[in-house]
């Protein structure tokens, strides 16, 4: 049984699940898309992820190659045969709860222990509520959309900036009290911010590594140095 990632190589949601995969090493197969060739929008993709966005996770009987970061021998329960799942924070969340005895622990609470857990649901919501609402549109006007010749609307990009400095002091804040977003231990939610993170300076922001926030630029280094991340972070290898 071999779990494949289905996706582009260079997207940021495709490499958030690789880092993770990586995380936990967990073998994996790729299937690369064409998103320029538009395959994500054909039947067959639609069936998986109905929205027509990468990625996608499917659990299947398989011979092919795996690529993991440990070169571990690994087997997928036979019950999780044909399983599907979309949205890479989902994904992610289930690949860390399931392989929780493998690779870096922790990165999802047990929800036994209610503080962590729920210490971890709010550093989860704070990143998809103020980082990833303003990076991502941000960074798609600043830096996707000049890629393939479409006109940025840089006025908007630049007040999405402005407000994610905001919420990056606040940042400032929690991180000068622990060494992560959801406590003292690296968890889903800090991994979260990698994709999109490394993006920001190209976008016209400070970044996460400006001497204006010590405790973010530590903790941004510490994140994106780890060998998971270093692994995926120029694309995931076909």
């Amino acid at each position: 049984m071999v779990l494949t990632l289905v996706g582009n190589p260079g997207t940021t949601c495709t490499r958030r699940v690789a880092t993770v995969l990586q995380e936990k090493g967990v073998p994996f197969e790729f299937k690369s898309v064409d998103l320029m060739k538009r395959e994500q929008k054909e039947p067959e993709f639609l069936e998986k992820q109905p929205f027509g966005v990468v990625p996608y996770i499917v659990n299947s009987l398989s011979s092919a190659k795996c690529y993991t970061m440990h070169l571990i021998k690994f087997e997928l329960p036979q019950d999780d045969d044909g399983f599907i799942l979309y949205e890479s924070r989902a994904i992610c969340q289930y690949i860390a709860s399931k392989y929780a005895d493998q690779g870096t622990p922790g990165l999802v609470p047990d929800f036994t222990d209610r503080k962590a857990y729920a210490l971890f649901q709010q550093a989860s919501s704070a990143e998809l509520a103020y980082f990833n609402e303003y990076a991502e549109k941000a960074v798609l006007e600043k830096v996707i959309k000049p890629k393939y010749g479409v006109v940025a609307n840089v006025e908007w990009a630049d007040g999405l900036i402005a407000t994610l400095e905001t919420k990056l002091d606040v940042y400032e804040k929690i991180l000068s009290k622990q060494k992560y977003l959801a406590g003292d231990s690296i968890t889903l939610a800090d991994l979260y911010h990698l994709p999109y993170g490394t993006y920001l300076k190209d976008a016209g922001a400070s970044g996460l590594d400006s001497t204006s926030r010590p405790n973010v630029a530590r903790w941004w280094k510490d994140i994106s140095s780890r060998p998971s991340w270093q692994a995926v972070k120029d694309g995931v290898k076909v």
